[in-house]
């Protein structure tokens, strides 16, 4: 067969078939389609020891072109009959394929949506991509029931995150967006997790606050203050059914986009923040207001120890409002005493309480607690790294606990890197603290784990404690819980002081006592 009657063929490049249409009906009716069809059939069937005389039969074809420019557009011709032909083998491949992996997965349809649907959101995208089957299983809504966009660089923005929460429509469950560079840590035989910021020292992942700045300038991978915004579409039918929204050190979100989704979201039982710069007052207050039902609160400050704008009224509110809360975590919250016991004492269902770098918290809250007056279900109470927390304080709630209070505490937590505060002078540090009551008390509840941690000689502890750390000798003191089965290293997220700005600035408490010496702007830390 000579390939000058291919070649020669009126062939149009750029016309496409859809893949698994059939041939025209007018196939039939005009001759030259069915010459053409003959035609390739043909040069189909040659083998590939025709190459050879295939290459040849186009070098003569070409020479009897008495021009260059006609030789020219012989060859570009070649080209691009080839390539339709190439185009269109490629896609009768992707058909097969497609009809194979219907045929050969053991699944139909609706159980591939199902397994689809248990899947996290990486994965089903993966899935999609993988062949025309898959991708119409996924496009299923079940399948973005629960979308995690964390990761730990920027990857996705405001478009991604508008495209997977309409594909999951009103069956919306669970949305995480942001950055989490580290893994989070779970307290032992609890589901309640520690979630580290972007100020963790102790995270392993390289990536810093300036990587995180330099990728974001990128527009292509960056989450503003409106990633929130398709929550509200449709009149907010995207967040009237979510449960579970936690969101990562998104630095462009700030109180009046927050507060304008969180009304959007109306049955969320459990919010998780990190890392936004929002205010906690207004945060609660759109909590508050917004979400009746929800049981978990947790909320660390992007600038540890200088946001105190937390009111009563805004407690008040807060205990009226969403009495089912049974664990709030506020940590690195300037957070006065009187404040935290109107918390404490008013939700009744209160069971972990995470307190963890308050300036200003004292213990003077725990009095009177854990019986009937408040206090009674908790079950994990951590106040590590509290600035302000009393020696005194926290031996007379070692002995309440002695004396029968908190039946229901299984882990308590008061390390502090910074010692303890006296209770003259705050600036005065305790790093050995001795709690009469704390042998006798491991000896009444065997089930109690304390963590004590303290530094041995009163100097600052830039790294967190490891595993490697815990049969070390001053850890061995520091931990007094031996008693349990399980050891548990519990490391701090902060990376640097706290504020040294003394003056609480608030009208429930008298600032701490004052040193002299102390230089106002040695501790400042610049939180991104």
């Amino acid at each position: 067969m000579d390939a000058s009657l291919l070649l020669r063929c009126p062939v149009k490049p750029k016309l496409k078939r859809p893949c698994c249409a059939p041939f025209p009906d007018s196939a039939a009716e005009n001759p030259n389609l069915n010459q053409l069809d003959a035609l390739l059939e043909s040069f189909l069937e040659l083998s590939d020891s025709s190459s050879v005389a295939l290459d040849l039969s186009f070098d003569r074809v070409l020479e009897s072109r008495a021009y260059d420019s006609d030789k020219i557009g012989l060859i570009e011709q070649a080209l691009r009959l080839g390539s339709v032909l190439t185009e269109a083998a490629r896609r009768s491949a992707r058909s097969l394929a497609c009809k194979h992996n219907a045929v050969a997965w053991p699944l139909p349809s609706d159980l591939t949506v199902k397994v689809f649907s248990l899947l996290d959101t990486q994965s089903v995208c993966h899935a999609a991509a993988t062949c025309s089957f898959f991708h119409k299983c996924a496009a299923d809504p079940s399948c973005y029931s629960n979308i995690d966009l964390t990761m730990g660089v920027p990857k996705v923005n405001n478009m991604v995150v508008s495209t997977m929460i309409q594909r999951a429509g009103k069956v919306l469950h669970s949305l995480k967006l942001g950055i989490v560079p580290s893994q989070p840590v779970a307290l032992p035989g609890s589901s309640e997790v520690l979630v580290y910021s972007m100020r963790n020292s102790s995270d392993k992942s390289g990536f810093s606050w300036n990587d995180k700045r330099s990728r974001q300038g990128k527009e292509s991978f960056i989450l503003t203050r409106s990633c929130l915004a398709p929550l509200l579409a449709d009149g907010g039918a995207p967040g009237s059914l979510l449960r579970r929204l936690h969101l990562y050190n998104i630095e462009r979100m700030d109180n009046t986009a927050f507060g304008a989704a969180i009304s959007a979201c109306p049955s969320l039982l459990d919010l998780e923040i990190v890392g936004l710069h929002v205010e906690l007052r207004q945060t609660l207050d759109s909590v508050s207001r917004s979400c009746p039902l929800i049981e978990r609160l947790f909320f660390e400050s992007s600038k540890t120890g200088r946001d105190d704008s937390l009111k009563l009224p805004t407690c008040n509110d807060l205990v009226s409002n969403c009495p089912h809360i049974s664990s709030l975590a506020l940590r690195g919250f300037k957070l006065h005493d009187i404040k935290v016991r109107v918390l404490v004492k008013g939700l009744r269902n209160l069971k972990c309480v995470d307190f963890s770098m308050s300036y200003s918290i004292t213990g003077d809250f725990l009095r009177n607690l854990g019986s009937s007056a408040g206090g009674s279900l908790l079950e994990i109470l951590i106040l590590r790294d509290c600035m302000h927390l009393r020696e005194a304080e926290v031996s007379r709630l070692l002995s309440a606990i002695l004396s029968g209070r908190f039946k229901h505490l299984r882990h308590l937590d008061i390390s502090n890197r910074e010692g303890l505060a006296s209770d003259d002078d705050w600036y005065h540090r305790c790093y050995t603290p001795s709690f009469m009551s704390l042998g006798e008390l491991l000896e009444e509840r065997p089930n109690l784990r304390v963590l004590a941690d303290f530094p041995a000689d009163g100097s600052f502890v830039e790294e967190p404690m490891s595993s490697s750390d815990v049969n070390s000798e001053p850890f061995s003191q520091s931990l007094t819980s031996s008693h349990t089965s399980d050891d548990y290293v519990f490391t701090s997220s902060s990376e640097g002081n706290y504020s040294s700005d003394q003056s609480s600035g608030n009208e429930d408490n008298p600032a701490p006592n004052h040193h002299p010496n102390l230089d106002e702007s040695s501790d400042e830390v610049d939180y991104l």
